[in-house]
Formats: C-alpha cells, structure tokens, sequence
C-alpha cells in the first residue's frame, strides 16, 4: 500500500500521510511520494489548493527515528524534511491536523499556509528530547508563528502545545471537533479555489516573502550548525534509545 494517498477534485489535491501503524512518521520512501504529490499540485492547472493530512487519526509523527538510526534520512536537496520544508509550493497548502503533529510533522503544519486543526490536536518540537534540533524549518518559522516566549519554551522544553492554545497564540486559523479538520480545511479550501488563481499565488509570494518565511539563506546557514549537531554522539544516541525504548544516555558531545 502507498505510504501516500492523493486526491483531486474540484481543484483541490488531498495529499494523505499513510502510516497510520508509524504514527505517520516519514521515512525517505514517503518523502519522495509526498515529493511527487506536491509536483503533480504545482503541475496541474486545474488544481488550485493543496491540503496535507494523515491517516489513522495522527497528522504526522515526524522523522522516522528507526529509519534514521538505521542512517536513512527523509529529506530531499533543496527541498528538505518529507520534499516539502524547505521548497514549499506556489499554490496554498493548508495542513489538516488531527492528534500528534510532532517534530517533523510540526514543521509540515508550519510550512503549511493554513492550519485547521481538531480540538484534540496536540503539536510539539521535541527534537532536544532526542539529541537532535528541528532543522526543517521549526527553529525558522516558529517564532514567526508564535510569540518568542511560547516558541521558545516549545522548543527548549520539546513539551507539547494543545491546539486550543495554539490557536488562541494563531498557529492554528481554525478549529474543528474532533475527526472534523479535513472536513473544515475542505472548506476553507473551497473559499480560496473560488478566488482568481493568478492573484492567489501572486499573494501568497509577496505575503511569504515579506516575513522571509522561505528565506533560503537561513536554510543555508542552518545546515552549518546542523552538520555539527548530526554528527555528534547525543545524535546518534537519542534515536538509537528511541528505537531500543530506553532512556537516552546524553554526553554533551
């Protein structure tokens, strides 16, 4: 079974997560789908928005920490975490979040331009938890998203942040009851498919580029301090702990 679902209609493409037994965790097989999934969205001109989702009741769990302790990674040149974080689409993508979007998949509903999210919804960057940092695009777009303080906490502590917060801080346009978020972001979607596609896009590149939210530079210099962190024995350690469900042993090198 494809490890991601599509879905055209009505100018909307449905791009669904389809690990529902990993949590929807992305390993380097659903990045290239989701990869695909996002081109053929750009490609097709009858397509005018892009809603990202999860199977199973989870948006999406983040990195695959058993694929990347085996020394797979998930991330594509220039393209980034699960082919998105780092080269999002021209068209609007709007995150649908139901349960955990956790590390990675917060990053996923960062890079989304929207976020229609269930009251249950939780999101968190607990990548310091696993001896890693949220390089796909977390530590770049959260404090754009949130208040310094709260984005601070969210990522130093890796604790979670209730969609309900989430959306009082406006990280999350719009609340849904529970099992309703790709119902409402159908709906949001509807409204902006209705609007002049040229002008969409067209507002969606000056708004973006506007607060740097692609800013190819920062990706650039984040990949320096990155290559130091991946390298390190705490990298190789919280993952490896991860997998073998143990407490990780940190050595601060």
């Amino acid at each position: 079974m494809s490890t991601v679902l599509t879905e055209f209609a009505d100018g909307v493409a449905v791009i669904t997560i389809n690990r529902p037994e990993a949590r929807n965790a992305v390993d380097l097989e659903t990045t290239k789908a989701l990869a695909a999934a996002i081109d053929e969205l750009e490609s097709r001109p009858e397509l005018l928005v892009g809603i990202l989702t999860g199977a199973g009741g989870t948006f999406c769990s983040g990195m695959d920490l058993k694929a990347f302790a085996r020394g797979e990674k998930p991330a594509l040149p220039g393209r980034g975490f699960a082919g998105i974080t780092e080269r999002l689409p021209e068209k609007p993508l709007i995150a649908a979040v139901e349960g955990w979007a956790a590390a990675g998949g917060c990053e996923l509903a960062l890079a989304a331009d929207l976020v229609v999210a269930s009251r249950e919804a939780v999101f968190s960057l607990p990548e310091v938890k696993r001896g890693l940092i949220a390089v796909g695009g977390g530590l770049l777009r959260v404090a754009k998203a949130l208040p310094y303080h709260l984005a601070m906490r969210l990522v130093l502590t890796g604790d979670p942040l209730p969609a309900v917060q989430a959306h009082a801080y406006g990280l999350v346009n719009e609340l849904t009851e529970p099992g309703g978020a790709l119902e409402g972001a159908r709906a949001l979607a509807a409204r902006i498919a209705a609007n002049a596609p040229f002008a969409v896009r067209a507002s969606k590149r000056i708004l973006a580029s506007s607060v740097d939210y692609t800013d190819e530079a920062a990706f650039a210099a984040q990949r320096e301090v990155w290559a130091a962190v991946a390298a390190s024995a705490d990298a190789q350690e919280g993952p490896r702990a991860f997998a073998e469900k143990r407490p990780p042993v940190w050595q601060d090198r």
